[in-house]
C-alpha cells in the first residue's frame, strides 16, 4: 500500500506540474500576443480571464463525473484536452481564436486540482494526508517556476507557436501515461458504488455545513490575496526603482519561496495543527505585504521569498482539511466546490485591485490586500469543532 500511494502521488504531482506549467506560460505569452496582435490591456486581460474562468467553471462538473466513471480516464482526458487547446492557440491566427482556444485549455485543466486531490487524499487515507497534499502541491509551483522560464529561453530561437506547440506534445505524452499509470495502479478506475450513486443528486457529503464555509471562506481570502499581490506586485517594485529585467527575479524569488512553502507548511499542520498554522501562515502574509509597501528596492526583493513561503503555504494546509469535512465517497465534488470558488476568487480579484489602483494607486491596493488577509482570523474558529470532531 505504501508504494501504491507512492506512485499515485508521483502520478498526481506530474499531473500538477504539467498543468500549472500551462497555466504559467500565459504570463509569457500574453506580452507575445499583445505585440504580434495588438492587442489593448483589457483584452489581454481577458485572455488570462477566459482561461481561469474554464477552470472554474469545470471543477465542479469534474468532480460529478468522478463518481460515475472514475478520476483516471477524467484527468487523463482533461490533460489531454489542454494540451490540444494549445495545439491550437498555436496555428491560431486571431484573437477571436485564441480566446476559442484558451477556454478550451481551461475547461480541460479545470479537471486537475479536485481529482488528483481526491486521489492522493484517498491513496493518504490512513496515513500522512496533509505531507501528501504539501507535496503534490509544491509540484505544481515547480510547474510555475520551470516551464515558464524554459518557454522564455525557447521564444527567441523557434517563436512562440513553436515553444507552446512542443509543450502541449509534452502535455499530450503526459496524458496517456497518466491513464497508464492509473490504469495499473487500480486507482480512480470506478466511481462511486450504486447504493451511494443514488442519493448523489442531493446529499453533498459535507459533514459539517458551516465548517466547510468557513474554510472555504479562508480560501476565497487566501486566493484573492495571491493572486492580487502577484498582479500589482511588478508595480510597486517599478515605482521603488526596479528594472523590468528585476521583475522577472522577483518573480522567481516569490514562486521560489511558494514552492517551499506549500512543502513545509503541510508538514508543519501535522505538527502544529490546521488552525494554529492558518493563524501563523496568515498573520506572516498580511505584515510581510505591508512592510513590503514601505521598504526601498533591494530590502524589497530579499523579503520576497519569505512572502512566497507565507503567501503559498496556507493553501496545502487549506487543501488537506476539505478531506476531513467531506466524507469518501463524495470528496471529488468536495474538493470541485473548494477549488471552484478558490480559482474564482483568483479570477476575480485582479480586476477589483485593479479599479482600486486605478482610483488610488498601487500602494493603497496593496495595502487593502495585505490587510483583508487578516479577516481569515476569526474564520479560524469556526473549525475548532468540526476538526476535532473529524479527529475523534
Amino acid at each position: 500500500m505504501s508504494r501504491r500511494a507512492r506512485a499515485v502521488l508521483g502520478t498526481a504531482c506530474g499531473t500538477h506540474f504539467i498543468h500549472d506549467g500551462f497555466s504559467d506560460i500565459l504570463y509569457v505569452l500574453l506580452p507575445v500576443w499583445a505585440r504580434e496582435l495588438g492587442l489593448t490591456f483589457a483584452e489581454v486581460g481577458l485572455l488570462r480571464t477566459v482561461y481561469s474562468g474554464g477552470m472554474a467553471a469545470f471543477q465542479i462538473p469534474a468532480g460529478l463525473l468522478a463518481e460515475r466513471w472514475g478520476e483516471a480516464r477524467l484527468l487523463a482526458a482533461g490533460t489531454a484536452a489542454t494540451a490540444l487547446g494549445f495545439v491550437a492557440a498555436g496555428l491560431s491566427g486571431g484573437f477571436l481564436a485564441l480566446l476559442g482556444c484558451l477556454i478550451a485549455g481551461g475547461l480541460g485543466s479545470g479537471v486537475q486540482h479536485p481529482l488528483s486531490s481526491s486521489l492522493v487524499s484517498e491513496a493518504y487515507e490512513s496515513g500522512r494526508r496533509r505531507i501528501a497534499l504539501g507535496t503534490y502541491n509544491f509540484s505544481g509551483d515547480l510547474g510555475k517556476v520551470v516551464v515558464p522560464a524554459a518557454v522564455a529561453l525557447a521564444v527567441p530561437w523557434i517563436g512562440w507557436r513553436g515553444a507552446v506547440e512542443t509543450y502541449a506534445a509534452v502535455g499530450l505524452a503526459a496524458a496517456v501515461v497518466v491513464l497508464l499509470v492509473l490504469l495499473r495502479l487500480r486507482a480512480g478506475v470506478e466511481g462511486v458504488t450504486r447504493n451511494e450513486t443514488s442519493r448523489a443528486s442531493t446529499d453533498w457529503g459535507i459533514r459539517d455545513a458551516r465548517g466547510f464555509q468557513a474554510l472555504a471562506a479562508i480560501q476565497v481570502i487566501d486566493n484573492s490575496t495571491r493572486s492580487g499581490f502577484l498582479t500589482f506586485m511588478p508595480f510597486l517594485l517599478i515605482a521603488k526603482g526596479s528594472t523590468v529585467q528585476a521583475i522577472g527575479l522577483a518573480l522567481m524569488l516569490v514562486f521560489a519561496g511558494g514552492a517551499v512553502g506549500k512543502f513545509l507548511c503541510g508538514a508543519l499542520a501535522e505538527r502544529l495543527g490546521v488552525i494554529r498554522t492558518v493563524i501563523i501562515t496568515e498573520v506572516a502574509t498580511g505584515g510581510a505585504i505591508l512592510v513590503l509597501l514601505a521598504l526601498p528596492l533591494v530590502p524589497a526583493l530579499v523579503l520576497l521569498p519569505a512572502v512566497g513561503v507565507a503567501l503559498n503555504g496556507t493553501s496545502s494546509v487549506l487543501y488537506g482539511t476539505v478531506a476531513d469535512l467531506v466524507t469518501s465517497d463524495r470528496r471529488a465534488r468536495g474538493y470541485g466546490i473548494f477549488y471552484t470558488l478558490g480559482v474564482g476568487a483568483s479570477a476575480l480579484a485582479p480586476f477589483a485591485y485593479g479599479l482600486v489602483s486605478d482610483w488610488g494607486g498601487v500602494p493603497l491596493a496593496l495595502g487593502l490586500v495585505g490587510s483583508m488577509v487578516f479577516l481569515t482570523l476569526p474564520l479560524t474558529l469556526l473549525l475548532r469543532r468540526p476538526l476535532a470532531e473529524a479527529a475523534a
